[in-house]
């Protein structure tokens, strides 16, 4: 069989060069030593999982660390999953998070095109050198023909595939495959695989160390009807041509592995090192399954930013979910850039990561209460600016009065920083009693309406916004006094019956008509920032309430 003559018949495409010149279009990097180039390659899905972000910064970690490369790759090849606007939510979702492309799509570099449609010329020219040195075939089956043999294979449970005495294409003569042709049979091209699935290796796996692997013996698709590359042969050429080092990746291409080691083989590329992460799980019920992105709003990178997590907080938590020892190192260096931790491949869990949004909310919480009253505002500002409502927007207008507000909410000054505010979302949510167009008082107390007005009355009457704290509150106990409240707390906890409460129960009914709640921060820090005539404007509107 004229092999050359069949490339050509099979593969007509005039804009494939000799394969010395992709060599040379795409040289090896100049790299310091040591360097590693790793990628991020999604689909043009237009949906970040929160696994893309953990994959992402362990690429972007060893790739900044090492003095190397990181890129982003568009793996494009079905165009049935593609949305418009995709790869522009990948770059804002990691920069977001503080992950940043070195090259890639939409970006500049030497090594693309980095879609991989447009790279349809580099593959063909593969294609081709493998159906001239008969490692590749044309099949001309019919999705029917393949229905039959799969059908065939599981009601006898045998290995599922293409290949020996299954594929019924690998051994077409000269003349089958020109009469297929001429009467216009749709064919793809698949790999002749040259391996044997009884024989096994040790594979060093980056992440899970020596694993077991078969050889491959699949002859697997490599184009499709259309000329477009399937993922398996496409990402090999690109990996070369690209120069990747490391590929991290999902275990769900564990089993890919054979498939990928013996297409680098015969395309006669060195084979990069691989390292399969475990999934990200979580604990449902008393089960432990993986993150969905169908279940869970959390497996999505744009519920991050709709609740307006911190990138920093969210980022830390990724990297304890990364790396076993970065919790130890954070807490010896609280301080440091998260950048100056060394991410070492070798610590990443070979379990599974379980994702724990409590633990994330502690990390938040505690990052959260290390900014000042001006970053805290930026912040919010930000996520107000696309999530938040007019109303929310409407707190900004006046940047002294709000950041006295965090302030105080955040117990900047004091002797403990507070820890309440846990996301953008919920920190706007907290704040809202301090702006008239969202104060909403639900006025639920403990006591009866007739003792709560004696007690606001009695307060109004009283109350003087230049009052001191001491002042302030030998007022509020004057009042309790008045209504027969105890102020002696030692006299009330030793008879707590003899008082229809104490000082404290006073302060909440305040507290209550003030900001609708029946636990804030300090009361008269609030009065004070609120002014006396919204302060008495809230009295009286409570009073009138009852």
């Amino acid at each position: 069989m004229d092999l050359n003559k069949l490339a050509q018949a099979l593969i007509p495409d005039e804009n494939v060069k000799p394969l010395d010149y992709y060599e040379q279009a795409y040289p090896e990097r100049d790299l310091p030593q040591g360097a590693h180039v790793t990628r991020l390659a999604p689909s043009p899905t237009g949906f970040m999982h929160l696994g893309n972000l953990y994959v992402a910064l362990a690429n972007e970690r060893i790739a900044h660390q090492s003095g190397g490369v990181f890129y982003l790759r568009i793996e494009d090849t079905d165009e049935k999953r593609k949305v418009e606007g995709a790869v522009e939510v990948i770059h804002k979702s990691l920069k977001y998070f503080g992950v940043n492309f070195d090259e890639g799509a939409d970006l500049c570099g030497n090594y693309g095109p980095y879609y991989q449609r447009q790279r349809a010329e580099i593959y063909h020219a593969y294609a081709k050198e493998l159906i001239r040195q008969g490692l590749a075939y044309p099949c001309f089956c019919t999705e029917e023909d393949l229905e039959k043999t799969r059908e065939y294979q599981t009601e006898n449970k045998l290995l599922p595939g293409y290949y020996g005495e299954f594929a019924k294409c690998r051994n077409l003569t000269e003349e089958e495959i020109y009469a297929n042709l001429e009467a216009g049979k749709p064919y793809v091209i698949r790999l002749k695989s040259q391996g044997d699935v009884e024989q096994k290796h040790t594979f060093h796996d980056q992440v899970k160390g020596d694993i077991t692997v078969t050889e491959n013996n699949q002859d697997v698709v490599i184009l499709k009807s259309d000329g477009i590359p399937t993922y398996h042969f496409a990402h090999a050429i690109d990996d070369h041509f690209m120069r990747t080092t490391l590929v991290i990746r999902g275990e769900e291409w564990l089993s890919s592995l054979p498939i990928h080691i013996e297409l680098f083989k015969v395309l006669g590329f060195k084979l990069p090192k691989y390292g399969h992460n475990c999934s990200i799980q979580k604990i449902d019920g008393e089960t432990r399954r993986k993150l969905s992105k169908r279940k869970d709003p959390e497996a999505s990178l744009t519920f991050y930013r709709e609740e307006g997590y911190h990138p920093t907080a969210v980022r830390t938590y990724m990297m304890t979910l990364l790396n076993s020892n970065f919790e130890e190192w954070l807490l010896k260096f609280p301080d440091k850039p998260l950048d100056e931790f060394k991410y070492s491949i070798g610590k990443m869990g070979k379990s599974g990561a379980l994702f724990d949004i409590l633990k994330l909310n502690d990390i938040s919480k505690t990052f959260m209460s290390t900014l000042s009253a001006e970053e805290m505002f930026d912040f919010l500002a930000e996520w107000v600016s696309e999530f938040g409502t007019d109303a929310q927007k409407a707190y900004f207008a006046d940047k002294d009065y709000l950041c006295k507000v965090l302030t105080l909410c955040m117990g900047i000054g004091g002797k403990k920083r507070r820890k309440d505010f846990v996301c953008a979302k919920q920190a706007v949510e907290m704040i809202a009693y301090f702006f008239d167009n969202t104060f909403a008082p639900a006025y639920e107390y403990r006591f009866d309406n007739e003792t709560v007005k004696k007690v606001l009355n009695g307060f109004k009457a009283t109350f003087d916004v230049a009052d001191d704290m001491p002042t302030w509150f030998d007022k509020v106990k004057a009042i309790a006094t008045e209504n027969g409240f105890a102020t002696d707390m030692k006299a009330y906890k030793a008879d707590p019956t003899a008082f229809p409460g104490n000082v404290s129960d006073i302060a909440e009914m305040l507290r209550i008509a003030t900001t609708g709640l029946s636990n804030t921060p300090d009361l008269w820090t609030i009065m004070q920032i609120l002014g006396a005539e919204r302060t008495l404007a809230r009295i009286e509107k409570a009073i009138a309430s009852l």
